[in-house]
């Protein structure tokens, strides 16, 4: 029997992939697919690849590379998200697949728990740990913003420093959402950590505008949380409005609740600074005068308990009085005492007793029994001659002669006698006043104002008057 041919229209393989691709992406042009994403990866060329599943299928799923870039958060395994797209085919495998086009979370509550099993990893490593951050300064002199240059963030920023207290300000553009915004900021932060000395900032501020949970989630990420832990800057956080928590408020040196909080955190009022100035050196002033008065106070009566100098001086002066009385008599008694000495020494100093001696010296060297030495006879001679000489200095030194010569007199009474008391030169009619070079013959006065009366001077140009 002859065979029939079919009445069936014949396709390549090829045509028939195509075929079906057109069918999928006619009957399925725009579709929204709610799945968990398995095995996402970003090939080099910037498209991601992945896989929606939920518990009893698995769609594959591809998304090129601009509309990737355009995310506002980063996918991960486990994700469950919605993605919006087209059904299409993939001839060389025979697979169907999604071409998504837009993908967001699929609800905040998946999100959140993303960003919060994040926070517990990053925080067991230790990046959360603020008293290993740098101190704030007190008063810093340059500043780096890192924000976007457009926006009312960083004119609110500037506007607050230059009325509290300007300063030097650097800023580092970056976007603050999308695809590669978590990138430059983290690239910023680390920029100005590695600025040399003199150039670096005392002070950052990482700061964004309040937004939806997915416009703030590039300050969720990794790159940025572990570059703000590793700033050696102190950094201030200021993301979103004050109910908005993002990671990177915990690896900062401290958070701000809005980026206008910020500038206040970063610096001081001028003017209260001023103020508070102007408070400390009054206070300064006072506390100076107060201690100076007190010292003042302390000193007086220190020298009110001191004795007063007539009182200190008064014994010393005492002292010389009775010295002055006692030494007229003293310079006699010493005097007589020379006196003694000299006659006792002029007695064993007669010419007899020297011829004697002269006598026996010469017997004996007219002995013929002594052989003369000369270097002895010269020894002796000149011991002799010494000796002689000390004795005539210690004449000398005893002669009344020598007394008189420095200045002291000899009172005589008219036999001779010396006079030794003031009653005795009071009764005489005459004395003579012995100086060292001669003699004055005077007359005494009364005995009472020989002590106590000084002698009259003489008028100017008349005859010289009576010692005593």
């Amino acid at each position: 029997m002859a065979s029939q041919a079919p009445n069936i229209p014949e396709f390549s393989v090829s045509e028939l992939a195509q075929s079906v691709r057109r069918t999928l992406e006619d009957r399925f042009s725009l579709v929204r697919v709610r799945g968990e994403l398995s095995g996402f990866k970003v090939y080099g060329s910037g498209h991601a690849y992945f896989d929606l599943k939920d518990a009893d299928a698995v769609l594959a799923g591809v998304m090129w590379k601009g509309n990737f870039q355009r995310l506002g958060f980063r996918p991960e395994d486990g994700l469950e998200v919605i993605a919006t797209g087209k059904l299409s085919g993939y001839p060389k495998s025979s697979r169907y697949q999604l071409v998504v086009e837009r993908m967001e979370v699929a609800g905040v509550g998946a999100l959140l728990k993303q960003i919060e099993e994040r926070r517990r990893r990053l925080e067991a490593e230790g990046l959360f740990d603020r008293a290993a951050k740098p101190q704030r300064p007190f008063l810093p002199a340059h500043i780096g913003i890192v924000t976007s240059p457009q926006g009312a963030v960083i004119r609110d920023i500037l506007h607050r420093l230059r009325d509290r207290f300007p300063r030097r300000v650097s800023l580092w553009p970056v976007p603050v959402q999308g695809d590669g915004a978590a990138a430059r900021i983290a690239a910023a932060i680390n920029g100005f950590n590695a600025m040399p000395d003199g150039a670096r900032p005392d002070l950052l501020i990482v700061a964004r505008g309040g937004g939806s949970i997915e416009d703030l989630m590039a300050f969720n990420e990794e790159i940025v949380v572990r570059a703000a832990a590793a700033s050696r800057i102190p950094l201030i956080s200021a993301v979103g409005h004050e109910t908005d928590t993002t990671l990177i408020d915990f690896a900062s040196a401290l958070r701000a609740p809005t980026p206008t909080a910020a500038a206040e955190l970063a610096v001081p009022v001028r003017a209260d600074l001023l103020e508070t100035l102007a408070d400390l050196g009054l206070r300064a002033q006072r506390a100076e005068r107060r201690t100076r008065l007190l010292r003042a106070e302390r000193l007086q009566a220190m020298a009110a308990r001191l004795p007063r100098p007539q009182a200190i001086a008064g014994l010393a002066r005492q002292r010389l009085d009775d010295a002055g009385e006692r030494l007229p008599r003293a310079l006699m008694a010493r005097a007589r005492l020379l006196g003694a000495r000299l006659a006792a020494a002029g007695g064993r100093l007669t010419p007899r007793l020297l011829a004697h001696h002269l006598a026996r010296e010469r017997a004996l060297l007219a002995s013929p029994r002594v052989t003369p030495n000369p270097a002895l006879l010269r020894a002796r001679l000149s011991a002799a001659r010494a000796s002689l000489a000390a004795g005539f200095r210690l004449a000398e030194g005893l002669s009344p002669q020598s007394v008189l010569a420095r200045g002291f007199t000899l009172v005589r009474l008219p036999d001779g006698a010396i006079a030794r008391h003031a009653a005795d030169a009071g009764a005489a009619p005459q004395l003579r006043i012995v100086f060292a070079d001669g003699e004055v013959v005077a007359r005494p006065a009364t005995v009472a104002t020989a002590r106590s009366q000084p002698a009259a001077e003489p008028p100017p140009g008349g005859p010289q008057g009576q010692l005593f």
